[in-house]
């Protein structure tokens, strides 16, 4: 009876299967492999920790940069080091790039080369039949060492030191009587073997000797091992969604540095193509989606901002180890970004909840005391930068703006404020954040609702800004924190045909919007962050098969597009940066979401 009962089953689901959506059919677990290639001028070769990464830069009339390989730094900023050439008799020839998570090779007609990153500061290299050369982009400071050995001074950020273990090094490196004007050195391969071994440090100050793995295939097998065990702290996605979860697995993987300078712990840059810092509000994504499986990294993540807080209250708008800027600041999702590990990756403990309070108390005082230029109670932006927003169309018309995601962030964060009191026996101190957000969401609506809209002012003058930005139906945050008509309406106004919804996710500006660019930045197209605040909107707003939909249609642009900075509205194409960390982590966050929706419908 049971096999007749289960053959029933399986025809059914047969005749149904395609009428179901992908997000809404019964999902199988991707097994994470490494085995990826990538494309070396969108997505950077690197290692977790290292500040080293090798480019590819196309011909491009808009850049400086001569098209070839490079080896590129991500201190102070980022910037070329080498350019990398594969020479055959002396003169460089063609070759083509085979990349991998763990190992690049250049194949050329005579010969090949292959790099690896072991350890976080050092690069291992193979050579046969052609030579390697290294060509300093800048002027440098080179000197000869025991052994071979050849130190490539690069101020202000760091040294190199570069040195054969097979073959031989030729350097040409003439002094001016002040320095050394140019810096040239080539890893030749040995006259009997036609095959080199070298080695390439990083360090800032002194270069310590140390063990030299047998051979490249030994370095090899270190950095396979330890991508393997990220691997292994990858949430789990749909088998659907594999391909995708591969590529921003490696992208997050390749992004982190090592503590250095104002980065006290191992930090998620954006990216390592040219986003190479910390912003404030970008790295609350990337600690989301490692809360899953690897809680302390991802809690380092959300610290990295609070490590850098200013005396009175203000998180820095970029952080990189060699600087840190207040210039701007960034909206303060750091409490809906708390709630939301707290729910599904733990912290509920006092020692973490202890650590945090205060600084999150300072920052969220922060905006009430030094962004509230009129003193009425709602702060406010000064700039699209401190919206995280950089030219939405609320701030064209000038600044200070009194904006409503503003205001729903902050009523977010007082909530957090008062359920971390709770839990530390702050009982006084609750009953305050909790009347103070209350307070701020009734004088929200109260301002700022329109009957089926909100709006911004200017906080100079008052004046009503005229804007179709997506940026303000962003309050749908507060899900059902908002009265059941504004939830409803708020939804209405995202989902009516032509104003900001495609079949790839919410465009940033309204469609029909005479602002609307389809490469504008925050004037058009999709963006990750924007696009989960909305997704966790819909749920708490009990819209949860828009939000299903909205995650499934992101994930299959991003697995298609790759895990770009922000993307066409219409078309999907990838945009700007094409290695963004923060996609990277909303996409596996989302494909991870729509795996745990799929099985929990499964076993129900």
């Amino acid at each position: 009876m049971r096999n007749r009962v289960t053959a029933f089953a399986i025809l059914c689901l047969a005749l149904v299967w395609p009428s179901l959506s992908p997000a809404q059919r019964p999902a199988s677990t991707y097994s994470y492999t490494g085995q990826i290639s990538f494309d070396l001028s969108k997505v950077p070769f690197s290692r977790f920790g290292s500040y080293l990464a090798v480019s590819q830069f196309l011909p491009d009339p808009a850049s400086q940069t001569a098209p070839g390989l490079y080896l590129r730094s991500m201190r102070g900023g980022g910037h070329n080091v080498f350019r990398l050439e594969l020479l055959a008799t002396g003169s460089p020839v063609p070759f083509e790039i085979h990349t991998s998570p763990t190992s690049l090779h250049l194949q050329a007609q005579a010969g090949s080369v292959d790099l690896c990153m072991p350890v976080s500061d050092q690069v291992r290299v193979r050579g046969e039949g052609v030579s390697l050369r290294l060509t300093a982009v800048t002027k440098t400071l080179a000197i000869l060492n025991a052994n071979h050995h050849w130190e490539i001074n690069t101020p202000p950020s760091e040294k190199f030191m570069i040195w054969p273990i097979a073959g031989a090094l030729q350097v040409d490196a003439p002094w001016s009587g002040k320095g050394t004007t140019s810096t040239v050195a080539a890893f030749v391969p040995a006259p009997d073997s036609h095959r080199f071994d070298a080695e390439i440090d990083t360090y800032e100050s002194v270069w310590d000797p140390h063990l030299v793995l047998a051979d490249f295939a030994a370095g090899e097998a270190v950095v396979q091992h330890d991508y393997q065990q990220w691997l292994a702290r990858m949430p789990e996605v749909p088998a659907e969604y594999g391909s995708g979860a591969e590529l921003a697995a490696y992208v997050n993987w390749a992004s982190v540095v090592a503590p250095g300078g104002y980065l006290k712990h191992p930090a998620m840059l954006m990216s390592k193509n040219w986003m190479t810092l910390l912003w404030s509000w970008d790295h609350c994504f990337n600690a989301m989606a490692l809360s899953y499986k690897d809680p302390e990294l991802a809690w380092q993540q959300f610290e990295l901002p609070f490590d850098n807080q200013d005396a009175h209250g203000a998180l820095p708008d970029t952080i990189g180890n060699a600087s840190r800027g207040f210039g701007y600041n960034k909206p303060p999702i750091h409490g809906w970004t708390l709630t939301w590990m707290m729910h599904n990756g733990g912290y509920r403990d006092s020692k973490h909840l202890a650590a945090i309070y205060a600084p999150l108390a300072l920052w969220t005082n922060w905006f009430f005391k030094y962004r509230d230029s009129n003193s009425d109670g709602f702060p406010e932006y000064d700039h699209g930068n401190d919206s995280g927003w950089d030219n939405s169309t609320v701030m064209l018309t000038g600044v200070p703006v009194e904006s409503p995601d503003l205001d729903s962030f902050l009523i977010l964060q007082m909530d957090t404020l008062a359920s971390i009191a709770h839990t530390l026996g702050k009982e006084q101190e609750a009953s305050a954040w909790k009347t103070r957000s209350d307070q701020l969401l009734k004088n929200m609506l109260g301002k700022f609702w329109k009957g089926d809209h909100f709006v911004a002012y200017r906080a100079q003058d008052g004046a009503e800004i005229d804007s179709d930005s997506l940026l303000l139906h962003l309050p749908l945050v507060l899900g059902k924190r908002l009265p059941v008509e504004v939830r409803e309406k708020l939804v209405a106004g995202l989902m009516k045909p032509g104003n900001f919804r495609t079949t790839n996710g919410f465009a940033t500006e309204r469609l029909t919007s005479s602002y609307y660019t389809p490469d504008g930045y925050w004037r058009g197209p999709i963006w990750a962050p924007t696009t989960m605040l909305l997704a966790e909107g819909l749920d708490g707003a009990g819209e949860n098969k828009l939000a299903t939909n909205l995650r499934a249609d992101f994930c299959r642009m991003a697995q298609q597009s790759g895990m770009s900075e922000n993307f066409n509205a219409v078309t999907g194409a990838g945009l700007r940066d094409p290695a963004y960390t923060w996609t990277s982590s909303v996409y596996l966050i989302f494909a991870h979401q729509l795996w745990e929706g799929q099985h929990v419908s499964n076993k129900e």
